[in-house]
């Protein structure tokens, strides 16, 4: 397999896992959402607070979750087991109307055979209009 066709699975799995991860189902099995964080998983929210592996796992379980529409979705590999993710998504609140953006961004690393995020960003965005992706 060349690195063309090496990067387009990896890019092909991985926006697979990022969409699971926004799946309200796969976010309250504890066991799925696991084996797609690394150990030493951290996350940078959009709110502007650190989360830790624990405290992400611990959340997703008993959050009540609409999930957003993503857009955008790239990855590009670092070295062969590492790659960087990014994408975007668009939500609008059901009750109110108000579209928030946020732009993501994933660091990947294939650990024995898995894929597994070991860190993710959310940035606040303006919104803009949602290409679908």
């Amino acid at each position: 397999m060349n690195s063309d066709d090496r990067e387009q699975e990896v890019a092909a799995l991985l926006e697979q896992n990022e969409r699971a991860l926004l799946d309200p189902a796969v976010r309250r099995d504890r066991e799925r959402v696991l084996a797609l964080l690394a150990e030493d998983f951290e996350e940078f929210g959009a709110s502007g607070r650190v989360w830790t592996r624990d405290e992400v796992v611990d959340l997703l379980a008993n959050e009540a979750y609409d999930p957003p529409v993503m857009s955008d979705f790239r990855c590009r590999m670092i070295t062969p087991l590492v790659a960087l993710v990014t994408y975007r998504t668009q939500h609008t609140h059901a009750m109110t109307g108000a579209c928030t953006a946020v732009n993501r961004s994933s660091i990947w690393v294939e650990e024995e055979g898995s894929w597994r995020i070991r860190f993710h960003q959310g940035t606040p965005a303006e919104r803009a209009p949602v290409r679908p992706g």
